[in-house]
């Protein structure tokens, strides 16, 4: 499968792109970087990376997967949705400015609804974090959306 650069296989823009590049890519697992400097988004004043940014790069990273396999299969990039995070790990307060960060996904389950459960990790010189992402892609983001809005209003 194709390395694209990581602004062609995220529904994301601009500074909301968290993930500077996509350097591994399976079938059911994909391993993106990103690299922790000052000015950077989320990017603390001390140019450190607060660790609860982690389960966002962990969630960008398989939208990087999904995005990567559509665009393989000929189709449109969807919007998905983080439904939540499990036993979210780790062992720092705060990524390091300067670190390397190696944001690793790996897919257990997924169904035809666009329901997923992906195993994630993030590892970098002197942190480690890991959790399991929920995940949802409704093949019609837009419809789903509207349906659920005019539901809460119900």
């Amino acid at each position: 499968m194709t390395l694209r650069p990581i602004a062609e296989v995220l529904p994301h823009t601009g500074d909301m792109i968290l993930l500077d590049r996509v350097i591994e890519l399976e079938a059911e697992r994909i391993v993106c970087t990103r690299t922790v400097h000052a000015g950077g988004a989320f990017v603390e004043h001390d140019g450190t990376l607060p660790a609860w940014i982690g389960i966002e790069l962990m969630a960008q990273t398989i939208a990087a997967w999904a995005g990567c396999h559509a665009l393989a299969a000929g189709e449109p990039i969807r919007l998905g949705f983080l439904l939540g995070a499990r036993q979210y790990q780790c062992d720092v307060d705060a990524f390091p400015a300067g670190s390397e960060l190696r944001i690793e996904a790996v897919r257990h389950f997924n169904d035809e609804d666009g329901m997923g459960v992906f195993a994630c990790r993030i590892d970098a010189t002197g942190a480690h974090a890991e959790a399991r992402l929920t995940v949802f892609s409704p093949p019609n983001a837009a419809t789903f959306a509207a349906s659920e809005a005019q539901e809460f209003r119900s």
